[in-house]
């Protein structure tokens, strides 16, 4: 495995939804919901796992491949109802996310977003939060290209002007590794999200950590 620790960078780029937040059981609970609500066959909780951080129509182009246009639009619509009003599972930060984003902001890196979210699921965790003072830029699915492809990120490092040799992505996928080398930035897995270690690793890394306090280590 690569590494580069001794590196300066500008920027940090964070993946939200098993990066930051701890929210796959929330995501798989309200895509089992919007299934059974649309009266399809579920395709399991592995499977819905291992789509977290891709926008919602890339989702559904991988889980549901035999439905109709009309019938993933249905459990879309499902999905975000559960999601931001029906649902009640929680969505507590990873331990540490918060007095470790705040360490780094005080270290003089740059904090950005680029989340599978669409913007007002980023919105309101934002504010829910009380982070959203800690980012200078953020892009959501809804605003860009899905992640593995590299708009997020060459939008943001637009935004901040900030060029993407000093810049990282940090993510719990392997999509999140491609869009950062897509986009000819370095990248560091977090490997207690949604992939599994040996499936970050095949994308080359610089690193994959085991928590968030090592994500710390690693930048501080």
């Amino acid at each position: 495995m690569m590494t580069n620790r001794n590196k300066t960078y500008e920027l940090i780029i964070f993946d939200w939804d098993g990066t930051l937040m701890d929210s796959a059981s929330k995501i798989v609970n309200c895509f089992r919901k919007a299934v059974a609500d649309v009266d399809i066959e579920y395709p399991g909780d592995s499977a819905v796992r291992n789509i977290i951080g891709l926008g919602l129509k890339e989702a559904l182009d991988v889980l549901l491949p035999d439905h109709s246009d009309e019938i993933r639009q249905q459990v879309v619509d499902r999905y975000r109802e559960h999601f931001l009003y029906l649902d009640e599972t929680e969505m507590p930060l990873f331990d540490g996310v918060e007095e470790g984003l705040r360490h780094l902001c005080s270290g003089n890196y740059s904090l950005a977003i680029a989340t599978g979210k669409a913007r007002i699921g980023l919105d309101r965790v934002l504010q829910h939060t009380k982070l959203r003072e800690l980012f200078v830029a953020s892009r959501c699915a809804d605003e860009a290209a899905s992640k593995p492809h590299p708009r997020m990120v060459l939008d943001l490092l637009t935004a901040t002007g900030v060029p993407a040799d000093k810049a990282i992505v940090v993510g719990d996928t392997s999509y999140d590794i491609k869009m950062a080398h897509r986009a000819n930035a370095d990248a560091l897995a977090v490997c207690y999200g949604v992939h599994h270690r040996d499936d970050l690793q095949a994308e080359q890394p610089l690193d994959c950590v085991d928590n968030f306090a090592a994500v710390l280590d690693w930048f501080l």
